[in-house]
């Protein structure tokens, strides 16, 4: 009984020192313009703004919009919505939404984060229309034991990372739903680089983000990700490859 009080004691006292020391990022929006760069080209395909929404409580709300630029949405339109509802304390979400109009598919998921003990559960829906018609239509339940995360949270969740105290290598790997699958994120530590935006020179954490499966199979390309090394934990630069060059996220306004 004593070592059972003791546990729920220690318990308590991590979360407190968690909600304490975790950074908030209420009334934040960021701007980044979206570059498609291939060889010689390189230009402005589109614009993203990452928000989060007036609110207060134990939850908080996220939102990124994005949408391609005129020239662009000759070649392939996007207009993008994604929210997350995400825990103050930890920035672990309670509910996922992405609408995501690209090309001529409309998608459009839906996952409801619960938790049980150390096991998370997402109550997903993904719905695929294909030129006005419906081509999928599915729900499932994603289980998963640890820390479980979105994709709009992981960039909350990642800026509250001890990089200062962590070495070139490290990495830590977490749980994430979509409305469509289970995977295991990884966050490796490249280590601190000096990066421009908005004509300055920030010192910045270089992180990789890892998509694996199940037996460690990659599935997607990595990500890459530098945040400023210091309190705002501002990311300043997103990078990911395409099927034919690259894309990357710069921040143009904070």
């Amino acid at each position: 009984m004593k070592f059972r009080l003791l546990s729920i004691s220690l318990i308590v006292l991590l979360s407190t020192f968690l909600s304490a020391s975790a950074r908030t990022f209420d009334n934040e929006q960021l701007r980044y313009k979206v570059l498609y760069r291939w060889g010689l080209i390189n230009k402005t395909a589109g614009y993203a703004t990452l928000r989060m929404l007036p609110g207060g409580g134990e939850t908080c709300t996220a939102q990124l919009t994005a949408a391609s630029e005129p020239w662009a949405d000759h070649f392939y339109k996007v207009r993008d919505t994604l929210t997350s509802v995400m825990n103050r304390a930890d920035y672990t979400p309670r509910f996922y939404e992405k609408i995501a109009h690209e090309g001529t598919e409309l998608k459009h998921d839906i996952v409801r984060f619960s938790k049980k003990g150390y096991t998370s559960t997402g109550d997903c829906v993904r719905k695929v229309w294909k030129k006005g018609k419906v081509f999928r239509d599915e729900t499932r339940e994603l289980e998963a034991v640890g820390t479980t995360v979105d994709m709009m949270s992981s960039f909350y969740y990642m800026r509250n990372l001890p990089f200062e105290k962590w070495t070139k290598g490290h990495t830590l790997t977490i749980n994430i739903f979509s409305g469509k699958q289970k995977e295991k994120l990884s966050f490796k530590y490249q280590g601190i680089d000096n990066v421009e935006a908005k004509g300055k020179t920030y010192p910045c954490y270089h992180i990789t983000f890892i998509f694996t499966g199940d037996g460690g199979k990659k599935t997607s390309d990595n990500m890459d990700a530098w945040i400023r090394a210091d309190e705002s934990r501002v990311p300043i630069r997103l990078e990911g490859k395409l099927p034919v060059g690259k894309v990357q996220c710069e921040l143009v306004s904070e």
